[in-house]
């Protein structure tokens, strides 16, 4: 069986959002999607497009799987690998390049709402949820920054 972080050197690009707000009682929280095959909890992502910045592609996936809107910022906070499960064909190693985003609003009506789940967690427990360990690192780095210090300044002027 093939390891994602194995095939780093083969691996499809993909592009993530990693959604955030600052909650008075809970401090900095991630809002997680589940993805539409196996219900896992997951970041919004996709491919990258044709003729748009990776961070306004970002954007978009955001705003179709999740329903957010917000800022995002055009520096990436790390990347993780993870294998795309296809129907049927073989799995593609994927190497996914993150993008922080401050959510300031949550659609009600969005185009995937009846697709999938979405839901704010603390950044350890979206860490623990999160299948990818890369993912999960990263994630977990940025819990022990209390004052997020890992995230771009544009973005922390933000939350």
């Amino acid at each position: 069986m093939l390891d994602a972080t194995d095939c780093a050197c083969r691996s499809e690009q993909q592009i993530a959002a990693l959604p955030l707000r600052l909650s008075r009682k809970r401090g900095l929280e991630v809002l997680m999607i589940t993805s539409r095959d196996t219900g896992r909890w997951v970041m919004p992502k996709g491919w990258p497009m044709d003729g748009k910045k990776p961070w306004t592609a970002v954007e978009i996936e955001a705003l179709e799987e999740a329903g957010a809107r917000g800022f995002v910022s055009k520096d990436p906070i790390g990347t993780y690998h993870y294998l795309k499960r296809m129907a049927e064909e073989a799995d593609i190693p994927c190497h996914v390049t993150v993008y922080p985003m401050v959510v300031d609003h949550l659609k009600k009506v969005w185009k995937e709402r009846r697709e999938r789940k979405r839901r704010w967690f603390t950044v350890k427990s979206a860490a623990k949820r999160v299948h990818e360990p890369e993912l999960a690192d990263l994630l977990l780095r940025l819990a022990a920054d209390e004052a997020a210090q890992r995230l771009p300044r544009s973005l922390r002027k933000r939350l």
